[in-house]
Parts: structure tokens; C-alpha cells; sequence
């Protein structure tokens, strides 16, 4: 009997989904079956108010269809490079925010000057 790849990737993805929820649940977590591939855990937050913790579980088939199998290690390596690039970004945001800050402190400045030599 052949087995097809979506009941393979079916079998993976349950084993995992049963190996993470019996962990929590030994750690003393609610586990909640929330669909075939989700399980939700019951937690608190800060301020001690109720929120759930969603878990998805899938065995992603890669792109057009299967035919590019789904490469993990390079989903890391852009998501890596992504987060570097954010960063990049922020920090040229803050420095023209600086520099703004600077320039509109000058002007202020000068208005202030101009604005002394007119009254006297």
C-alpha cells in the first residue's frame, strides 16, 4: 500500500501536535484542541487577565503547489535578513529624527533672536 505525501505530512504534523501538548500538559498546562492542527493553552497576562496562547501545527508543502519543496533553512535565513533590515531602518529613522529635532531647535533659536533684536 503506497502512502500519499498529505497523509505523510498528516502523520508528522499529529506526532508533533501530541508530542508539544503532552509536554505542556506535563508541565501542568490546560490544552485546549481547538481544530485538527491547533491546540489553544489557557494563560494570564501582566495584569492577570485571561488570554490563550494559539499553537498552529502544519507541514507547509513549499511553493507552487509541492513542486518547489518548502525550505525551512532558508525561510530562516530571510526572515534573519528581514529583522536586520528592520533594524537598519529604525535606527536611519532615528538618526533624521535627531537630526530634525536639531535643525527645528535652530530655527527656534534663531526666531528667538530675530524676534529680541525687533523688540529692542
Amino acid at each position: 500500500m503506497t502512502i500519499s505525501r498529505r497523509q505523510k505530512n498528516e502523520e508528522i504534523r499529529a506526532r508533533y501536535l501530541k508530542l508539544v501538548s503532552d509536554l505542556l500538559a506535563e508541565k501542568g498546562d490546560e490544552i485546549l484542541r481547538v481544530k485538527s492542527n491547533e491546540i489553544a493553552i489557557p494563560t494570564t497576562d501582566m495584569d492577570n487577565d485571561e488570554q490563550f496562547l494559539v499553537l498552529t501545527f502544519k507541514v507547509p508543502t513549499g511553493a507552487n503547489k509541492g513542486l518547489e519543496p518548502y525550505d525551512g533553512y532558508a525561510e530562516a535565513e530571510n526572515y534573519a535578513h528581514a529583522l536586520k533590515e528592520k533594524e537598519i531602518k529604525a535606527q536611519k529613522k532615528a538618526k533624521e529624527k535627531e537630526l530634525k529635532k536639531k535643525r527645528d531647535e535652530e530655527i527656534r533659536r534663531k526666531r528667538a533672536e530675530i524676534s529680541e533684536k525687533n523688540k529692542g
